[in-house]
């Protein structure tokens, strides 16, 4: 099941890397629904303790113990939001491996690459003789055996929370003796996002709808990233109760639940845009359309679990909740 999670994850996140930049559109109308508690934040802090001396024995976030003998100076990362994770803690110098998708920061566009659409070149990393992996999910079989055989750590992270993203930021820089930045940086989010919840909290929630593909019409639904941070900006994901996290969404259902607020990822394509979307059939019956409340947002800061995740919270937001940033 964790396998089928992983794929339908990775999906999403290779469906939206390919988006332009965020085109904030008109400011919504005044949006009437009954008020609906924000969730309830935790009094969570960024800091974790710094490592003992190396080696260095950690715990991923899929229960595998791993020794690391030194402090990294070779680290390959298996996914974007690693990558990004990897460059916010400042140790860009030290990243030797990336995915084709890693393109923020610029500066990563330049890394050696070691997988693409077509998987990850095993022989490639081997050769690049990184002293730490840091993968999106868990490895294979045969990832595990080769990387085993090389002497060479892996540690797996596939954060769907923001809290996670935060616990995973802190791992990371544990594990590659930066605790120090890690704790800067997670603190960071942790005051950007409470600002933002705190902006919204007393605003009426909101209708949403977060389209993840058109054909068929794909949601973001209960469980997905993209709903925790509806929820952390008081909306209402009118797709929390379809089944999965990306489920197929009928026409039908989303004209009857009638989202206040359209939302989906910038796409940089003709058949992606406020007036492609605003002329499908039956949406003209939809309140988002009707008042021009359609988004189109930057897909890689919405559906990267990293550091730039607390933007997405604020993109959200503020397409929500307009008033409240004014």
């Amino acid at each position: 099941m964790k396998r089928n999670l992983k794929k339908i994850s990775l999906l999403f996140v290779m469906m939206l890397i390919l988006v332009g930049l965020a085109a904030c559109a008109n400011e919504a109308s005044d949006k009437g629904e009954d008020i609906v508690e924000p969730p309830v934040q935790e009094e969570t802090t960024g800091d974790v303790e710094i490592a003992d001396k190396f080696p260095l024995e950690i715990e991923d976030a899929f229960g595998n113990v791993v020794v690391i003998e030194n402090a990294p100076e070779r680290i390959i990362s298996l996914a974007p939001s690693h990558t990004e994770i990897l460059y916010a803690l400042d140790l860009g110098d030290k990243v030797v491996g990336v995915t084709a998708f890693c393109d923020y920061p610029e500066e990563a566009l330049a890394v050696e690459k070691i997988g693409d659409f077509n998987g990850t070149n095993l022989e490639k990393i081997i050769e690049l003789e990184p002293d730490l992996i840091v993968s999106y999910g868990e490895v294979s079989d045969e990832e595990n055996s080769m990387f085993e055989s090389a002497g060479i750590p892996v540690i797996a992270y596939m954060p769907e929370s923001m809290d996670e993203v935060i616990e995973t930021i802190n791992q990371i820089a544990k594990a590659t003796d930066v605790v120090e930045e890690g704790n800067t940086l997670t603190n960071n989010m942790i005051q950007k996002r409470d600002e933002i919840v705190a902006k919204v909290q007393d605003s009426q929630a909101v209708k949403a709808f977060y389209e993840v593909w058109h054909e068929p019409l794909m949601a973001a639904g209960s469980g997905s990233f993209v709903d925790g941070l509806i929820n952390l900006a008081n909306g209402i994901n009118i797709a929390s109760d379809a089944e999965g996290a990306y489920p197929n969404y009928d026409v039908e259902q989303l004209i009857e639940n009638d989202p206040q607020v359209y939302l989906t990822a910038n796409m940089d394509s003709p058949d992606i845009t406020v007036e492609t979307i605003s002329a499908r059939p039956g949406y003209d019956n939809i309140t988002a359309v009707k008042n021009g409340d359609i988004y189109l947002l930057d897909g890689n800061i919405i559906s990267r679990p990293g550091p730039r995740i607390v933007e997405g919270l604020e993109l959200i937001a503020r397409a929500l909740h307009p008033e409240a940033f004014e």
